[in-house]
């Protein structure tokens, strides 16, 4: 344990999703004292499934979780055996099997509760509080931080080093800081996801139609990972969610029908996709670091949302463990991460948009395009992302 208790740590988390639980993680493996603070009455457990390219993977390796959520999960190539169309063709090959080994570029799938649950367990269960809402930070006179929340209808404050604002899309700490910025928009379109309770061999792979887009991948137990994407309006909703997704879907190849028809109707989640189309001057102010969805919410499409919130908790740890100057750790953190997440955000909005065209003459030309695309492509693509190396997190001359 670090030398600070944690009411008086050396930083403070603000959300203890997989972004923060990830700093969390960082900050204990560096030595040094942290305190998360999580506005939700009880940590996390639903979800459905997540998929970890090897960027990522690398990320939970510096923060000590990678082996126990490669124990967790399935292994597939990226993108499983390629894309189709809703009947069933082939538009694109699926990754060369050589190029993803020599490049170490293998997804890691699993349900999103177990990569919560092993980031959690390499935080100390004192320095996690629940139901504890942040309600703003304040400089002190010697420069550091001062966090107040509530907490029971309770006030309370903590002083810290350095704060990290993982609280998510709508992050109150975002809207303190630049409170002119643009806020995260709807992306137009939503997201169903749901596991099918088989125990049927499945490669993983994804499927195109007009304006929807449907993807399944393995999961270690034997069941099967899917997620269902349209266009919708903002906020529709349905009064069961399985079956609209059953009605949109279920006519689609095989075996599409039957992981619809094998998953419990209840377990269905449909959420809106909210992204940053207005990027960020900066992800740092003062002594407050912005992180994850709170710097750089993102479409699903390249599936990179949580890979880069991880990425976020190592470049920022390693920065505060090497760096005796908080501010100057923060400038690197924010030299480190912005320009490529932010340039993954907007990789990630061409590609949804390109996937979910809904007009006839795009839908064409987007087939046509992506049958013609020569594999090179795809792999540079997926390189560019996936090959990605953390620094190693060592207890430095900060700590």
């Amino acid at each position: 344990m670090a030398a600070d208790a944690p009411g008086h740590p050396f930083a403070v988390v603000v959300g203890a999703g997989i972004g923060g639980l990830a700093a969390a993680a960082g900050l204990t493996r560096v030595g040094r004292s942290v305190l998360v603070l999580e506005r939700a009455g009880a940590l996390r457990t639903e979800g459905a499934g997540i998929s970890l390219l090897a960027n990522a993977q690398r990320a939970l390796d510096q923060l000590g979780a990678g082996a126990r959520v490669r124990e967790l999960a399935a292994t597939m190539l990226p993108g499983g055996e390629g894309v189709r169309t809703a009947r069933g063709r082939r538009l694109m090959k699926p990754a060369d099997p050589r190029f993803v080994h020599r490049h170490g570029l293998s997804t890691a799938v699993l349900p999103r509760p177990a990569l919560h649950r092993a980031l959690l367990d390499t935080v100390p269960a004192a320095h996690v509080l629940t139901g504890a809402e942040v309600t703003g930070v304040a400089r002190r006179p010697d420069g550091t931080a001062l966090v107040h929340y509530r907490r029971g209808g309770v006030p309370a404050s903590v002083p810290a080093q350095v704060v990290i604002a993982a609280d998510g899309l709508n992050s109150r700490l975002r809207r303190q800081m630049w409170p002119a910025a643009t806020p995260p928009v709807y992306s137009g379109h939503s997201v169903w996801r749901g596991i099918a309770e088989t125990d049927r061999e499945e490669p993983g792979g994804t499927t195109w139609g007009r304006g929807q887009e449907f993807g399944r991948m393995p999961l270690a137990d034997g069941r099967v990972y899917w997620y269902a994407v349209a266009n919708t309006p903002q906020g529709e909703r349905h009064p069961d969610e399985h079956a609209e997704v059953v009605r949109r879907f279920g006519t689609w190849h095989r075996p599409i029908p039957d992981l619809l028809g094998r998953t419990p109707p209840g377990a269905v989640r449909h959420d809106d996709v909210f992204e940053h189309t207005g990027p960020l001057p900066e992800f740092v102010s003062g002594r407050t670091a912005l992180l994850g969805d709170a710097a750089h919410a993102m479409t699903s499409d390249l599936g990179q949302g949580a890979c880069q919130a991880l990425e976020d908790a190592v470049v920022l740890c390693a920065a505060l463990a090497a760096r005796p100057d908080v501010e100057e750790a923060l400038a690197d953190y924010d030299a480190r991460r912005r320009p490529r997440a932010q340039a993954i955000v907007a990789a990630s909005r061409r590609v949804g948009r390109m996937k979910l065209r809904d007009r006839w003459w795009q839908v064409l030309m987007r087939d046509a395009v992506a049958a013609l695309a020569p594999p090179r492509t795809g792999e540079v693509a997926l390189a560019g992302i996936g090959d990605w190396h953390p620094p190693e997190l060592l207890r430095g001359a900060a700590s």
